[in-house]
């Protein structure tokens, strides 16, 4: 009997632990594949919580539907070992990345292609078992996609935090005023961004970040000008060097400090798109929204079909590879500890 080892969620708001179960036999259209990297997300954090912030002491509660033990982790590479019968038997022993944001495949989200925002979703490592294990069950070969050349943590890394920045980014390329772009929060989502955008937009790319760490490794890694949000009348500089505010703006941290701090260095008619999950609450006068000809877009992981995109984007050769850190699957806990206490700058990989 095949075995496969998993770090499991026994119990919410404590540590992940090894779980060894009978390696799952694939049928239909389904796919095993043996994990060579997973990447640490932070929305992994919420699951593990059993919450996120709402602000205002309030919570989102996380837990429903989910049987524990349960094995998190989304952002995933590795090698075809298995496959089931209606699937091509050539597709064994291949190296694939794996689209983790898996609906129910029959609502109407699903049917034109937006399964990411499926109610029914059945998204790997948040509602069915993941990939901080040695292998993982996906419900069909369709959801893989071919990586070379890329090297496989960049692969990974792409189906959650590279498909989320794309995603976003994508969502102010066809506005008709370009002058200028400012990323907001520069974690592992941040920096993917920073990275994307020189290859999506004709503009210099500035930054903005409370980590002096964080804004070094942007400049170093592309970035026109890096902002301290806590600097003294930050705001008023920031209106009179781009002489007016900015025209688009992504929020990578959600929160709301980082809201705050957007609104207020927005030009009139310009756009905000939230991908962040840090939490908190944010309120805004009404006049202010008319006034300002705002535009405010929450958003949160791509389609099937922009990790194409994405994917295409990457093995072209355009995307400059983003600070990156590897270590043992087995000592995921520690790593999710060092991310909480906001100790990591770029993505960590969890490597089998």
């Amino acid at each position: 009997m095949a075995l496969m080892r998993r770090q499991s969620l026994v119990k919410f708001d404590a540590p992940l632990c090894e779980t060894i179960v009978e390696t799952p036999k694939p049928q239909g259209r389904q796919v095993l594949m043996r994990i060579e990297r997973c990447g640490l997300c932070h929305s992994d954090l919420h699951i593990q919580d059993g919450y996120a912030d709402l602000g205002g002491g309030k919570r989102l509660d996380t837990t429903r539907g989910t049987t524990l033990p349960f094995t998190l982790g989304h952002e995933i590479a590795g090698v075809v070992e298995e496959v089931g019968a209606d699937v091509a038997q050539q597709l064994i022993g291949t190296r694939r990345a794996v689209f983790p944001w898996i609906g129910c495949g029959q609502c109407q989200n699903c049917l034109e292609g937006d399964e990411n925002l499926c109610a029914k979703q059945r998204f790997l490592g948040v509602a069915i078992d993941g990939g901080f294990a040695s292998h993982v069950l996906v419900p069909d070969a369709k959801y893989l996609l071919e990586y070379d050349p890329l090297p496989v943590n960049q692969a990974a890394t792409l189906m959650c935090s590279g498909v989320t920045a794309y995603g976003a980014l994508k969502r102010l390329v066809e506005r008709p005023r370009q002058r200028n772009l400012l990323l907001i929060g520069l974690g592992g989502v941040g920096q993917m961004g920073l990275a994307f955008a020189q290859a999506m937009f004709k503009q210099n790319i500035s930054v903005a970040d409370l980590s002096q760490a964080a804004r070094d490794s942007a400049l170093n890694n592309g970035a026109a000008i890096a902002y301290d949000p806590a600097e003294p009348d930050i705001t008023r500089r920031i209106i009179k060097e781009t002489e007016g505010g900015f025209d688009a703006i992504v929020d990578f941290a959600g929160n709301d400090k980082s809201m705050a701090f957007a609104i207020s260095v927005l030009a009139r008619g310009g756009k905000i798109v939230v991908s962040g999950l840090m939490g908190g609450n944010f309120s805004l006068p009404m006049v202010q929204w008319v006034y300002k000809r705002m535009t405010v877009e929450g958003f949160m992981t791509g389609t099937l079909a922009e990790a194409h995109e994405l994917m295409a984007l990457a093995r072209s050769g355009k995307v400059k590879p983003t600070p990156m850190q590897e270590e043992p699957m087995s000592d995921v806990q520690t790593w999710i500890d060092a991310l909480r206490a906001g100790k990591v700058i770029g993505r960590i990989v969890l490597k089998n």
